[in-house]
């Protein structure tokens, strides 16, 4: 039986508000820098998060008030958020324009979350090191930290995802760290947009 309280769901919803919102930053600094199908792909994975996001919130939300275990909102976060966190990271990585050839991903049916929770690893992961390696190449240490401390506590939550429990306690502890992490990865990226990534040609 899941631990969930309704002060807990609302803040289920802010660490999802709040990488949408470094996305949109990035979105608009980066809309000159990408290819058409880059920027496609960038747009469609903020969207694809923002709303695993806020289906799985959602649920808790409507299992906390006791209307209702709407099953579908859960089962639909996993499917959503790790594709939508490749997406993202795969259009960020042609900011260094090397050719590489398409590698296709098969779905396969699998009962376990496991090969949701790498997409999700390796999409997230890789954004915070690119944005990192990109903050040190033009001097912006702040955002080089901010990354970095979001990456760290992105690796936390996956350790947590490993022992998750669903007890309060474990819930709680899940949803700071994701909020932590998050508020790291909005200030980088606000660092980097202050001081110009619009309009500076770092990354060719």
């Amino acid at each position: 039986m899941n631990e969930f309280s309704i002060p807990m769901a609302i803040v289920d919803f802010i660490p999802v508000l709040i990488f949408f919102a470094s996305a949109v930053i990035l979105q608009r600094d980066l809309y000159n820098k990408l290819s058409k199908g880059a920027f496609a792909l960038l747009a469609a994975g903020s969207i694809m998060v923002l709303m695993g996001g806020i289906y799985k919130a959602t649920w808790k939300l409507l299992y906390a008030l006791g209307i209702c275990d709407f099953v579908s909102l859960n089962a639909a976060f996993f499917p959503l958020q790790a594709p939508g966190f490749l997406l993202f990271f795969i259009s960020l990585l042609s900011l260094d324009r090397k050719k590489s050839g398409n590698k296709a991903l098969a779905v396969v049916p699998y009962t376990s979350n496991i090969l949701f929770i790498i997409g999700q690893t390796v999409g997230l992961g890789g954004t915070q090191i690119l944005l990192a390696l990109k903050a040190k190449r033009i001097g912006r240490t702040k955002a080089v930290i901010m990354f970095v401390v979001s990456f760290i506590l992105m690796l936390a939550m996956g350790y947590l995802g490993s022992k998750f429990d669903n007890s309060s306690s474990m819930n709680w502890i899940a949803q700071v760290t994701n909020t932590l992490s998050q508020v790291s990865l909005f200030l980088g990226v606000m660092d980097l947009h202050k001081n110009g990534l619009a309009n500076q040609d770092v990354f060719d």
